[in-house]
């Protein structure tokens, strides 16, 4: 049996105001001890390990989602510092994770880019474009003009298959080149290009594409 780490993570939805929540909060939620928690149900005293156990009683099952998705929120943060610290391909794994996670449940292709600067931490992150079930359109001037508004040295782009097959395709691989001409035009160097699929992240730069 292969551990995932991230199992019963990866197949929630995004939170929005958990997203807005500070880290204190979120964590108070978690354990229960917030007097005025986020929106949502009530806490109460649930363990990650009751997802496997069937309960007839929806808000139970209500509770426990928002408490996953809680967790998720605070491991994503985790990443995201990390990458803030150091060059982000210095710890692929790190990266990889983040994306794994950012587009987990997605039923819908978006187009991630993240900003980095001239040792490649990173300054910050944005879905850039969203597209349909099998595709979105990227334009490379709104991205130039992106990563030019963020005074980043460098770049790294993803995005995701919500068909559960992470190979990248013609398009992919010619869309990537001409992300790499247009961004070199003001001397920005795009990293590496990752294609995102449930738990298989595909790079660029690995396979000789970049």
């Amino acid at each position: 049996m292969n551990f995932h780490p991230f199992q019963g993570l990866q197949d929630l939805p995004d939170l929005p105001d958990a997203a807005h929540a500070s880290r204190e909060d979120l964590v108070a939620e978690m354990l229960g001890l917030q007097a005025h928690p986020l929106p949502g149900p009530t806490p109460a005293a649930l363990r990650v390990s009751d997802r496997e156990t069937p309960h007839e009683d929806p808000a139970t099952q209500q509770l426990l989602t928002r408490r996953l998705g809680v967790a998720r929120e605070l491991l994503m943060r985790d990443l995201r510092d990390r990458m803030a610290q150091g060059p982000v391909m210095s710890s692929p794994q790190v990266l990889r994770d983040w994306l794994r996670l950012r587009c987990a449940g997605l039923q819908h292709e978006v187009f991630l880019a993240l900003y980095l600067d001239a040792n490649h931490r990173l300054i910050t992150h944005e879905e850039v474009f969203r597209g349909t079930l099998t595709q979105t359109s990227v334009y490379p001037r709104e991205l130039v003009k992106s990563a030019l508004a963020r005074n980043a040295a460098a770049i790294a782009v993803a995005h995701n298959h919500p068909s559960g097959q992470a190979e990248p395709s013609r398009a992919d691989e010619f869309l990537t080149q001409t992300l790499k001409s247009a961004l070199a035009l003001v001397d920005i160097r795009l990293i590496d290009h990752f294609v995102v699929a449930g738990d298989q992240c595909v790079s660029f730069a690995e396979r000789g594409l970049l």
